[in-house]
Order: C-alpha cells, then structure tokens, then sequence
C-alpha cells in the first residue's frame, strides 16, 4: 500500500518536470500551432487548441492503468494514477484558478497561489513563441516566491 502512494507521489513530482519541459521545448516549439492561441489576448471560444494536450498527456495515464490493470494494479497503474491526479491538478490551478474558465477561486490569499499567478503572467505577457519564462505550473522561481511574500 505504502508503495503504491509513493509511486503515485514520485510520479506527480516527475510530471512537473515532464510538464516543464513539454512547456518549454514541444509547446513553445513544435507544438506551437496548438498553444499559440493559449498566448492571446482575446478570448475567441471557451476551447483552444491548447486544449489537446489535455489528451496527448492523458494518453500514457490511459495506457498505464489499462496495462496496470491487467496483472492486478501494479506499479503501471499507480504511474498512470499520478499523472491523473497531476492532470487534475494541473486543471484546477492552471485553468480554473489562474485562467477563471471557471469563475471560482478568484480571491485566494495564499502567498504561494499569488506567486503561481503572477509567474504564469509573466509568462503570458510574451504573446510569441520565443523568449518565455516561467514553464513549470507548480513549482515557479524564486524570486515569484519573494515578491508574494513582500505584498502580503
């Protein structure tokens, strides 16, 4: 059991990385057509083309519990858990709290939420696909930290 929570825990921790650098080197190059629109400023449709990386990450979440599954939930299904459970997380801070698709969580007070928000800003006041900053979604740098806890 233990085991089980650690490889989901371990995994979630790995998909920051995985998300980072997805962020930075596939959305931000090659995939650029699909999260261009993400970049703009009008909002044209509740749906963007970003929104199919929901699915190209939730594949190898899929594959893992189908495999994992199979020989009674080994360690590939506890893989694909905890990229589920970093994909919902990812939907409620990234959508939902930074992004209001859902019109909740607007008023946190947390100094750690307020630094999430203000480096995804700063990574979105770059409208193109070069010289971005900020890639990682839960784990941001320091200095959004340090400037979160000077306005409080």
């Amino acid at each position: 059991m233990i085991n089980n929570v650690l490889i989901v825990l371990a995994t979630f921790i790995a998909m920051e990385c995985v998300a980072w650098l997805a962020h930075k080197y596939i959305m931000h190059g090659f995939g650029w057509f699909l999260h261009q629109d993400h970049h703009q400023k009008e909002i044209t449709s509740f749906f963007e083309k970003n929104d199919y990386f929901f699915l190209i990450f939730a594949i190898p979440a899929m594959i893992c519990m189908f495999f994992g599954f199979q020989t009674e939930f080994n360690f590939l299904f506890w893989i694909g858990s905890g990229i589920t459970v970093y994909g919902f997380a990812y939907f409620l801070i990234h959508d939902i709290f930074i992004h209001q698709r859902f019109k909740i969580f607007r008023n946190a007070d947390s100094f750690y939420l307020k630094a999430i928000r203000r480096a995804h800003k700063m990574h979105h006041k770059h409208l193109g696909k070069h010289d971005g900053e900020s890639f990682g979604m839960l784990w941001v740098p320091l200095k959004y930290f340090i400037e979160a806890l000077k306005a409080k």
